[in-house]
């Protein structure tokens, strides 16, 4: 029996769905779709609108599948992606520590749910039970590198987008993040 997966997808699934109804929801003191859109804009996101609604729903149903073992492969590569675009977006500059804003936490995730492709999901998992788990070295090596690919295809088509429209108020009129966001590596800092 696989108890320490099973423990691992839940958390790190389920602190996944919390982050990404942060974003979608405001849940759990997030900042919500118009908090994550000025963080989107501010990150050069573009469409920020479509960028916040994509990172919100990429969390929340990638770790919703890595916490019920399903499809485990799609959910490490979509979280890495997520973790990647966060890494170079927001921490890369402030180096390894998480103290300093640095990017060792989504390193940590992008570690964990590589090696959950690699093992699978265990047998306390949908994956299992549909007779459908795929894993091993070739199934964690793809997993990684689809994520990162698809960070880097998502940042490079966020450069061509416009800047967002603001009102004749100004750049304030497009809402910032709150200052405090419950720790989110993609928001912190932005």
């Amino acid at each position: 029996m696989s108890i320490g997966r099973l423990g691992a997808r839940l958390l790190i699934g389920g602190l996944f769905i919390g982050h990404g109804t942060q974003k979608l929801f405001g849940w759990f003191g997030g900042p919500g779709r118009a908090g994550t859109e000025g963080m989107m804009e501010a990150l050069e996101m573009r469409p920020a609108k479509v960028h916040a609604t994509l990172a919100g729903v990429t969390e929340t149903a990638g770790g919703a599948l890595l916490a019920a073992g399903l499809a485990t492969p799609l959910a490490a590569s979509a979280l890495t992606g997520v973790m990647t675009t966060a890494i170079r977006k927001v921490h890369l500059p402030n180096g390894p520590w998480a103290a300093n804003g640095g990017w060792e936490y989504n390193a940590v995730l992008i570690g964990a749910v590589t090696a959950l492709a690699e093992t699978g999901a265990g047998d306390l998992s949908l994956d299992s039970v549909l007779g459908i788990e795929r894993r091993g070295p070739a199934v964690a090596v793809a997993a990684l590198a689809t994520g990162v690919a698809t960070s880097f295809l998502t940042m490079a088509v966020a450069r061509r987008g416009r800047p967002g429209v603001t009102s004749a108020a100004g750049p304030s009129a497009v809402p910032a993040p709150p200052e405090d966001t419950a720790g989110d590596p993609t928001t912190a800092g932005a």
